[in-house]
């Protein structure tokens, strides 16, 4: 019998677990959103840091070696001496001391050892000369002393060293661990507690006290800012919201930099309070106690199961493309257990693909691994393998090896190449929707212009030259332009024998139009600009056949080493093991709420689901529906869980369509709005970066775009796979 409702002894575990789901998530983006601040801010900020106090000391040694003036120092912010430090001796030996402990500590070379040496010399200087300048840089050399450098440094680069052979590398590295986790802790918590307190002596010290807080607003702005900064100084000192509250401070003396003439003592102020957002509170405050009461009366923030998962009922995905990877998501949290089946360990970002195919991007720039996307879900489980075949009377989904049994069935399987009945042209028309199609598309391409080189054959090297791509949808375009421009733009100089500006890539679409989904206009448009680059585009033409040798289109004969399919595709097999009603796509034909007629515990979604959910028209297969009907299929199982229904069928809501073609050109439709050229194509990088899944994937891209852009090469032009020539 089909579970419409879970188990009366988990009742309450669902109610707590509804009441406790919006704390949770305002917590967990708090901590992703300073997760991801500190990520990528904090090497940063290290190698800002670094160079601006190792500056400090050179400075200070040519102004000492130089006698040029008894007392100064020129500072990194701002062009003036300040008298914060004094050259301790005026001797070559303290000179030089200075200049190479300074550049070891810039390098990020024995960057705790160079900084204790730096601030026993501003400690030394302490004596003749105290300020609160100096103070703050001796606070940061202690902070570096105890922690070492981040990515940015020498050191990172040998971090590897401690697992060598060399046994005085890896005790260094041992004892550098055993400081971070026991000193640095305390000296964060004892830096916060000074910050704190030197807030407050400006208040109730006595009159005419030197603050530790150069440059914050002066009481005279505003009566209100004495027990504001009194505030923010118990909250310092308590450690109670200190991130905000550093970054409150941060804010008010930028402020007052910008109204008053800037201050030496302002720059390094603001260096701390930066370290104490990307830090933290440290041991012993109020923010550590919260988080360990909440993690201990709120699992799921550790990622700890908050309910038992036997006798739950299991929800069996199968597919981690973006509709399985959304509905998998949005079950984290339910009381469910979760099974996400997919044939590769990986989650593919498709929008990007023809990149990799033409050497924009490496395979991994685009590609996560699934099981990092769900370490921290502790109800769902990531199974690598193939599925079969699917039992519906006995609720089981069969793989090669293993039967998985379920209470909710989610077909995310997708689709893939349809050459609308002349299946043997897959042979010599390789389409593009997996990393391995992409990769192997590469390699027809490199390879082509490879044995162009060779070929003594005029005709020979004409058609190994000539690229046709089948299809004029986004896919076709986007694959057209960015072969035109590897080309044209990408292989200057490499070959000797012929000119690579010389290869002919052909765009044939059988429809009047091509990129028929957009507004003709626009496509108007995409096709001047394909043309611009080269392409010849020939609509209301059909591939009539293909074979190794080239293509026949409307009776005539193309000769065409490398022949790309782009024109259709066909749902995967899911429809052949339900015995389901299929569309002539293959696509299972699916009800209001995405389930498969006959089996309302079986939901069908993204590319496997021919859905009626756009406004009566069929659902795009576009990765936004994708995402939209996982995260509908979810919140449907969620409602039947608890003994309700959801209240709407499923409707598709269209964000808007996008194709670049090439460098610096695209088109954009967001139904009442449209752009195209520069501001369309680069609309659409930022759109495709901020949507791959982890940080390191969208860095990696843009820095791959970045060397692109400026160079107009690649570096990415490797022949892999498929036999040797």
């Amino acid at each position: 019998m089909l579970p419409s409702a879970i188990p009366n002894h988990h009742a309450q575990e669902v109610r707590i677990t509804h009441l406790r789901r919006v704390f949770t998530r305002l917590v967990r983006i708090d901590a992703l959103i300073f997760g991801e601040l500190a990520a990528w801010f904090r090497p940063i900020f290290d190698l800002i840091v670094r160079i601006a106090l190792a500056q400090v000391f050179l400075i200070n040694a040519m102004m000492a070696s130089l006698r040029l003036q008894s007392s100064g120092l020129y500072t990194a912010p701002v062009m003036h001496f300040d008298a914060f430090m004094r050259p301790l001796f005026k001797t070559a030996p303290a000179s030089f001391m200075e200049v190479v402990f300074a550049a070891l500590f810039a390098a990020g070379l024995f960057t705790q050892l160079s900084a204790l040496a730096l601030l026993c010399l501003a400690l030394a200087g302490a004596v003749s000369v105290a300020s609160d300048t100096r103070l703050f840089v001796c606070a940061l050399l202690m902070a570096y002393g105890l922690s070492g450098s981040a990515f940015f440094s020498v050191d990172n680069l040998f971090g590897g060293l401690a697992s060598s052979a060399l046994t005085i590398a890896a005790r260094m590295q041992g004892a550098a661990g055993w400081v971070r986790g026991h000193i640095l802790a305390i000296f964060d918590a004892a830096l916060r507690v000074w910050l704190g307190v030197s807030v407050l002596h400006s208040h109730f010290g006595p009159a005419g006290t030197e603050t530790l807080l150069a440059g914050f607003p002066s009481a005279a702005i505003s009566p209100a800012y004495s027990w504001i900064s009194n505030l923010l100084g118990v909250l310092l000192v308590v450690g109670l919201a200190t991130r905000y509250v550093a970054i409150g401070s941060l804010l008010a003396v930028s402020l007052d930099a910008m109204m008053a003439p800037f201050s030496v003592a302002q720059f390094y102020w603001a260096l701390i309070l930066a370290r104490v957002v990307l830090q933290g509170a440290g041991p012993g405050s109020l923010d550590a106690l919260i988080e360990a009461r909440l993690r201990r009366h709120f699992p799921e923030l550790a990622g700890q199961p908050i309910f038992s998962l036997e006798g739950l009922p299991q929800v069996v995905i199968v597919g981690a493309g973006f509709a399985g990877i959304a509905c998998a998501k949005a079950l984290r949290h339910a009381p469910v257990g979760v099974t996400l089946i997919d044939r590769v360990n990986y989650h593919v970002f498709q929008p990007l693909l023809y990149q990799v195919a033409t050497a924009s991007l490496s395979p991994g720039d685009i590609a996560t691994p699934v099981r990092s996307l769900f370490r921290e879900a502790f109800n769902t489980r990531v199974v690598y393998g193939t599925v079969t075949d699917v039992d519906t009377v006995c609720r089981v989904v069969k793989l090669d090896s293993a039967s998985i049994p379920y209470d909710y069935l989610v077909l995310a399987t997708g689709a893939t190449h349809g050459y609308f009945g002349n299946d043997a042209w897959c042979r010599f028309a390789p389409g593009l929707k997996r990393l391995e199609d992409a990769t192997e598309i590469r390699r027809r391409l490199l390879i082509a212009f490879e044995r162009a080189e060779l070929a003594e054959d005029s005709e020979e090297r004409k058609a190994l030259l000539t690229f046709l791509v089948v299809g004029g949808g986004p896919t076709g375009v986007e694959l057209a332009g960015a072969i035109a421009e590897l080309a044209r733009l990408g292989m200057h100089k490499d070959f000797r024998r012929f000119d690579p500006c010389e290869a002919r890539i052909v765009l044939v679409q059988s429809a009047a139009r091509i990129l028929p989904s957009f507004p003709e206009t626009l496509a108007v448009i995409a096709q001047h600009s394909l043309e611009r680059l080269g392409v010849e585009v020939f609509t209301g033409e059909r591939v009539e056949a293909i074979d190794e040798q080239g293509v026949t289109i409307g009776g005539k004969r193309l000769a065409a080493r490398t022949v790309l399919w782009a024109a259709g595709v066909v749902a995967s097999a899911a429809g052949v093991w339900l015995k389901a009603t299929c569309d002539g796509m293959g696509r299972i034909v699916v009800g209001p709420d995405l389930t498969v007629p006959g089996y309302r515990e079986v939901f069908a979604i993204g590319d496997t689901a021919a859905s009626k959910g756009w406004a009566g028209q069929n659902v795009p297969g576009l990765a936004n529906a994708a995402k939209q009907a996982g995260t509908y299929a979810a919140r449907a199982i969620r409602a039947r869980i608890g003994g309700t229904c959801p209240s709407r069928p499923f409707r598709y809501r269209h964000w808007g369509s996008m194709a670049a073609i090439g460098r610096k050109s695209a088109v954009v439709d967001f139904g009442r709005v449209r752009l195209w050229g520069v501001l369309a194509w680069w609309l659409w990088g930022l759109l495709h970066v901020g949507l791959l899944v982890g940080a390191r994937n969208r860095l990696a891209t843009l820095v791959n775009w970045f060397w692109c852009y400026i160079t107009f090469r690649s570096a990415i032009r490797l022949i892999t796979g498929g036999d040797p020539p």
